[in-house]
């Protein structure tokens, strides 16, 4: 069954979507009024993972407290922290606890943050995370192995339209499109995929 969110994209409504960004701490009680607040006004909460390469509160915690506010979520999930064994198994996971929409991510420099020693895995890049996605829902692992129990997403990507040159942008945009993406955000639109097709929905992603 399709989420809300997906629904939402497929009205060809106006969609409104909104960050919010877990703490850096275990005190959620701000995180937990953000939610409170928007749950009624957006169509979908982006739930960041350790934006900026900021160590915080994990993505699919604050993931839970948004279903668990009654707000509609969007995993993000980036490849930065985690080989393919764990970002799989965070999407089962996700899966499970009925987190079905997944925002792919390369994720940002380890240089951007708190944390300048540690080290980035990409094992992955988003496309490749966009791809993994549907070889899961097709029942199999990286590996080539069967799962016991299916999954299934609405996923999508970024792309940076005001980048400069653009023309990166485009063959990266082309790439996640192909890769499986079915709805494109970046800060200021959303692009709604559906097979060749395009369809432009104004939304709102900060």
């Amino acid at each position: 069954m399709p989420t809300k969110f997906k629904q939402a994209l497929e009205s060809g409504k106006f969609v409104v979507t909104s960050e919010v960004a877990p703490p850096k701490g275990t005190n959620l009680e701000k995180f937990e009024h953000h939610i409170e607040l928007l749950k009624d006004k957006v169509d979908a909460m982006n739930v960041t993972d350790h934006q900026s390469s900021v160590m915080r509160y994990p993505s699919l915690g604050g993931c839970l407290k948004v279903k668990e506010g009654g707000g509609e979520v969007i995993l993000q999930m980036t490849c930065r922290d985690r080989n393919r064994l764990a970002l799989q198994a965070d999407l089962l996971f996700a899966s499970h606890m009925g987190i079905q929409n997944v925002l792919c991510l390369t994720g940002d420099s380890i240089i951007l943050g708190d944390h300048k020693n540690a080290k980035s895995v990409f094992d992955l890049d988003s496309s490749q995370l966009l791809e993994t996605i549907r070889i899961l829902e097709k029942g199999k692992d990286l590996g080539g192995n069967e799962l016991d129990g299916a999954v299934s997403f609405c996923a999508g990507a970024i792309v940076t339209p005001e980048a400069d040159p653009l023309e990166p942008q485009l063959i990266k945009f082309e790439k996640k499109i192909e890769a499986g993406a079915e709805f494109i955000q970046t800060r200021r639109f959303m692009i709604w995929t559906n097979s060749k097709n395009l369809w432009i929905t104004p939304g709102s992603l900060r």
